[in-house]
């Protein structure tokens, strides 16, 4: 039986297992233990790794839960393409809850900010309240200082400033440490949409502006292109020269990237030894002339390993573009850069195609 027509069944099956009113009770354990051995076997005769992302996709295709991951699975088997890292990656692009997470990340993200700059104002408005109190007592007690018979009121007017002087420097202290939780965030924020290894944006910062630039081409009227970059070769870096040379290699692809791709061109790491390009103002054959360039100046380079002194080779990248613009579908163009980088691959590698 053919792997695409008995997934789909499989599909639609545990689709229906799904509903409540579907399975029995006594049958509900041992359709998740099925599904369970399906996504097991999935994962194991496909090589692929197994984390929670890579886990989700195949259970949300798997299960039928997203039925368009279920009909691209199905469309991939049935073309006879392979079922790689690579390309699971971007089916996990099709899943809408990655992009609702983000949006919900964003949205807590906003709020907490939002309540700590309401808890800084109320600590300042306190804060002059009490220094208010505080000369308005003071000014009453200097015309009581005077007669006898007041001390006792005196004393407790006293106790009552030292109290309000109090109270007022560990607002203060609140006000500080608000402030401080502040600056924090900000960090946060900015360091959650960089890539620690190369310092360019990662792939949560370009899901972001894939969408933000898509709409001002769209509003301006002009092109916008994508281009998905993948070093060619890249675990035979990591088997002879060690991991610590690979992260080096991606380091300097990464820098020149950035380089040479102009101030129009937004770089990404898109993951693993995977980068991506956003040219603003360029249709995909201008994309690819400028990308093009880049991968003869990176391919006419010889890198060493510092470490030992052995040479890496000449290190390459394949790539494939395509005009974000061409349609209305942000999604679509992804798929079809992705499926020009795969083009690219299968026809030798260190080459440009379109998508």
């Amino acid at each position: 039986m053919p792997f695409a027509s008995g997934f789909s069944r499989a599909a639609r099956a545990s689709a229906k297992a799904a509903e409540p009113s579907a399975v029995p009770d006594g049958r509900a354990e041992e359709a998740r233990r099925q599904l369970l051995e399906r996504i097991g076997d999935f994962v194991i005769r496909h090589d692929l790794a197994v984390t929670a992302q890579n886990l989700a996709t195949v259970c949300g295709a798997l299960s039928g839960s997203h039925p368009e991951l279920a009909r691209a699975l199905v469309q991939r088997e049935a073309s006879g393409d392979p079922v790689d890292q690579r390309w699971l990656d971007t089916l996990a692009r099709l899943d809408p809850d990655g992009h609702s997470r983000i949006a919900a990340l964003e949205t807590l993200s906003d709020k907490l900010e939002y309540a700590l700059m309401r808890f800084a104002q109320t600590a300042r408005a306190a804060q002059n309240e009490t220094s208010d109190h505080r000369g308005a007592i003071g000014a009453q007690l200097e015309t009581l200082a005077g007669p006898e018979g007041l001390a006792q009121v005196i004393e407790l007017s006293r106790a009552m400033l030292t109290r309000i002087e109090q109270v007022e420097a560990a607002m203060a202290r609140s006000e500080a440490e608000t402030a401080s939780l502040r600056q924090s965030l900000a960090k946060a924020r900015i360091e959650a949409d960089v890539d620690h290894l190369t310092r360019l944006p990662n792939r949560r910062a370009f899901e972001r502006r894939l969408v933000s630039a898509a709409m001002e081409a769209e509003a301006k009227g002009e092109p916008l292109a994508i281009a998905f970059c993948d070093v060619d070769h890249f675990k035979q870096v990591n088997d002879r020269h060690g991991h610590a040379a690979g992260d080096r290699v991606l380091c300097a692809l990464a820098a020149t990237l950035s380089e040479m791709a102009g101030d129009s061109c937004f770089v990404a790491r898109h993951g693993g030894e995977e980068f991506v390009l956003l040219f603003y103002g360029l249709g995909k054959e201008a994309a690819r002339g400028r990308l093009d360039a880049i991968r003869r100046a990176q391919g006419a380079r010889l890198l060493m390993n510092r470490d030992t002194g052995q040479p890496f080779g000449r290190i390459t990248f394949s790539a494939g573009v395509a005009e974000v613009t061409e349609d209305p579908d942000i999604r679509s163009a992804l798929a079809r850069a992705d499926a020009a980088l795969y083009c690219a691959k299968q026809q030798g590698r260190n080459r440009v195609e379109l998508g």
